[in-house]
């Protein structure tokens, strides 16, 4: 795993950490992200972390490009050294699978779809080799998911399985994109889950919806009060299966401030996960539940 690096104009520097998307490849990026950081290093504006590299954005007439390119490399080589922890929290998001509201948009949008006879969730369970929707359900809800990156739109996550790779959940987008997705919809692509943090055109399998915000531009919501958008880099998601009268009282709750999201402090071994992923993933949910 040999990072490349490249400028992007004249204020941007590329660092492409790997080619394959994983979590080696994830942690390597943060890392030197959070290195950079630290360091503090005079005119730098900006760093943009992404699921496999990033962006380091700076002021060529402070620092010259060279310079800073040197400065980056530098870190690098230094961060090699560092144990693959960190410091991070695991959360709770309820999704109402199977829900009336995607349901409607992705019929809408059937022409646009592999299989415009079907739904995505019926598509999905066939293409990933379950025997049911419940089954493909049970499996999507069934393990952890760690943010890698947070975009496209404000507040979005993409969402990496924490599973061995044969058993990632993988779907393609719709044939075109569709021009309208719920708000809060919980879709799919490639190997990436997401929440769609605003109502807008996307491209993603919709498997159903939370009722939980995670983009609060005003910040009126309790959680959201410090910070507009909820997720970040290193977040750890556990989801919630709800039927309907879950998902209602869930927005009852939002609606009259009193949704209180579950969230617990997390540290998170890269090796120890990676030694066995099952066993690991369970001492995360009894970090989440207390047991």
């Amino acid at each position: 795993m040999t990072p490349r690096y490249s400028f992007g104009g004249d204020e941007h520097i590329f660092v492409e950490v790997d080619q394959d998307m994983s979590l080696d490849a994830f942690f390597k990026s943060l890392f030197l992200c959070n290195a950079i950081r630290e360091a503090r290093i005079t005119g730098v504006t900006e760093i943009c972390p992404a699921n496999a590299s990033f962006q380091v954005k700076f002021n060529p007439d402070i620092i010259a490009p060279d310079d800073l390119m040197r400065e980056i490399k530098a870190l690098e080589a230094a961060s090699g050294q560092a144990e693959p922890v960190l410091a991070t929290r695991i959360v709770e998001i309820p999704v109402f699978y199977n829900d009336p509201w995607t349901h409607e948009t992705l019929m809408r949008f059937r022409e646009r779809h592999q299989e415009p006879g079907g739904d995505d969730l019926d598509y999905a369970a066939k293409l990933n080799g379950y025997a049911s929707v419940p089954d493909f359900i049970a499996a999507h809800a069934g393990s952890p998911w760690f943010v890698s990156m947070v975009g496209f739109v404000a507040g979005l996550p993409f969402m990496y399985q924490m599973v061995e790779r044969q058993r990632q959940i993988e779907v393609p987008k719709y044939l075109r994109p569709r021009t309208d997705t719920p708000k809060l919809t919980v879709g799919h692509g490639g190997c990436f889950g997401c929440i769609y943090s605003v109502r807008g055109a996307g491209g993603y399998q919709m498997f159903g919806i939370t009722p939980m915000p995670i983009y609060d531009p005003k910040q009126e919501i309790g959680y959201l009060r410090e910070t507009m958008t909820f997720f970040k880099p290193g977040d750890i998601v556990r989801f919630k299966p709800v039927d309907r009268e879950g998902y209602d009282q869930a927005v009852r709750e939002v609606d009259a401030g009193r949704f209180d999201p579950l969230i617990r402090p997390v540290t998170f071994d890269l090796r120890e996960f990676s030694t066995d992923p099952t066993a690991y993933n369970q001492t995360l949910d009894g970090a989440l539940h207390g047991h």
